[in-house]
């Protein structure tokens, strides 16, 4: 700061100062910038378009396409294309490396707001080429543009998750990206210039008129600390978005020049997303009503719903549970094996599964699941024999070669001694009942496009069943409210709500399959197999029927 000169002028009752005063003030703006500074600063301003599905011929669902650069004008922007669309209630479809951190909040609320759901995915309009998948010649002048949604490979990060956090539904394709990192705020300096006009009587100086004269810029600096007035700011935001403050903690852990992905079953427990779509869902397509018709197009269909879905003549005849161990009969070099169990849990089936595992040694193989449940004392049983043993839980099929459609481990195919070829997916898979509590006892636990059931115990049953549950680490508080909502005795939860519950604690990547990840003593070593595990396999009792 410094002042100019001054000078006296002299009136009839007083005396007069003027000073011409020179201020140099600091002026925070927030922004939170994606990785590669340069490649941000050039991505576009974000640009909203109302598209319909080309993939449908009436009843088309429509969504908001929002792809670009986050900037102090894209809230304006937003508001216009509200305006536009009144009250119907259609999804956002994000694509954004991020950008202005207060221009994402204005946005969240608005969304919020309106009561709209939110996505992550690109939208990709009719006859646009690839390197410019919304191209100006397929914006409709009035109306809908016509395009469909991907989402391998689309992203959300920076600044953009917060924009995301306003859905009121917020989807989540599994191979997306949703990423964070620290915000900077920028401080740029102005000079600001005033003409001060003082009054002086008896020797007291009082300040009667301040007029600014000119401004001019002194500079930039910024900061990756986040101050008191951005953490209030910060944490308020995300608890007014229903987001766990754990956000900021992974915000904070990474620079601004990288990205911290956030898992789908990270963003589920934090509250950041509230589902994850399924392979043939895809974003921009509206969460289901509860009397969803059976060809609507929505995700998350009524539980019962989808698991009428499930064609019902791929289910083997009900069984006593048998373990398999199973190696990918489609691999050259790099064969993955697994304990496949199927069929029906009875008082036995925990002997069987101890049998298996000492026939595998220290070998820790995941343990693929299909069931409709069984006896619950012999589930506890399993669960605690499988985190004992450190092994890993999921759901999925494993069918054998040259088994017919209704009989997919036909026991023609086993394999007398050693592993059984055959291969197994997570499509139509199904863990019901009590196979669940099996499930929830994997280190870790994860599924795919499967079915979970969950189980109401009898009264009598009810302190085993929640002690079981304390000592997986699930939350059995939150289990319980749940099944006090439905009378049923077997009822399929999504994903999320398993995630959010603990039952699973990661999803299965896309493009892998459950139980695919481990490789058998005669791998090939390669980047898939680093090395060759050091067990073999007996080859006695190898399979269990």
């Amino acid at each position: 700061m410094r002042s100019a000169i001054s000078f006296f002028v002299k009136s009839l009752f007083s005396l007069i100062l003027l000073v011409l005063l020179f201020l140099t003030l600091p002026i925070g703006a927030a922004t939170s910038q994606a990785a590669g500074q340069k490649k941000q600063a050039g991505q576009p301003p974000m640009r909203f378009i109302l598209v319909r599905s080309l993939l449908c011929m009436e009843d088309c669902p429509e969504w908001i396409s929002a792809e670009g650069r986050i900037t102090s004008d894209t809230p304006a922007q937003l508001r216009k294309i509200l305006k536009k669309i009144g009250d119907r209630k259609l999804p956002i479809v994000l694509l954004s490396e991020g950008g202005e951190v207060n221009a994402a909040y204005a946005m969240g609320r608005m969304i919020r707001k309106a009561g709209l759901e939110t996505a992550v995915g690109g939208t990709r309009l009719k006859d646009c080429p690839a390197e410019d998948m919304r191209c100006d010649a397929a914006v409709a002048k009035d109306g809908a543009s016509r395009g469909d949604t991907y989402s391998y490979g689309a992203y959300c990060f920076s600044a953009c998750p917060l924009v995301f956090a306003g859905g009121t539904v917020r989807a989540a394709p599994q191979w997306a990206f949703i990423g964070v990192h620290q915000i900077t705020t920028i401080y740029s300096r102005v000079r600001v210039s005033y003409r001060i006009e003082y009054k002086i009587v008896n020797g007291k100086k009082t300040e009667i008129s301040r007029k600014e004269v000119g401004r001019k810029s002194a500079g930039q600096s910024s900061s990756t600390k986040l101050g008191k007035k951005a953490a209030a700011a910060l944490t308020a935001y995300l608890k007014e978005m229903g987001v766990s403050a754990d956000l900021i903690g992974v915000m904070m852990s990474v620079t601004p020049d990288k990205i911290n992905v956030v898992p789908p079953e990270d963003a589920i427990r934090m509250g950041l997303a509230t589902d994850v779509l399924a392979y043939n869902e895809w974003p921009g397509m509206p969460l289901c009503a509860s009397d969803a018709a059976a060809e609507a197009v929505c995700h998350r269909r009524p539980a019962a719903e989808a698991r009428d879905a499930v064609a019902v003549t791929s289910e083997p005849e009900t069984r006593p549970m048998d373990f398999l161990l199973m190696y990918d009969g489609n691999c050259q070099d790099e064969c993955t094996q697994w304990i496949s169990a199927e069929g029906d849990i009875t008082p036995e089936t925990p002997a069987r599964l101890k049998t298996i595992l000492k026939t595998l040694g220290k070998r820790k193989l995941p343990v693929v699941l299909q069931s409709n449940g069984g006896d619950m004392d012999a589930t506890f049983a399993m669960g605690r024999m499988i985190r004992a043993a450190g092994l890993e839980t999921s759901i999925g099929r494993t069918r054998l070669p040259n088994c017919p459609t209704l009989d997919p481990r036909c026991k023609a195919s086993m394999a007398k001694s050693g592993p059984t070829k055959g291969e197994v997916s997570a499509g139509g898979a199904y863990c019901l009942s009590t196979c669940t509590l099996v499930l929830m006892s994997g280190t870790p636990r994860l599924v795919g496009y499967s079915d979970i059931g969950l189980v109401r115990p009898t009264t009598a049953e009810y302190p085993k069943f929640f002690a079981y549950f304390d000592e997986m680490g699930v939350n059995a508080g939150a289990f319980e409210t749940m099944m006090l909502a439905t009378s049923i005795e077997r009822k399929t939860i999504p994903r999320s709500q398993a995630l959010e519950l603990g039952i699973i604690n990661g999803i299965i990547p896309y493009g892998d399959e459950p139980g695919s990840h481990l490789c058998g003593p005669d791998a090939k070593e390669s980047l898939r197999c680093p090395r060759k595990a050091e067990a073999g396999i007996a080859p006695a009792a190898a399979s269990l029927n």
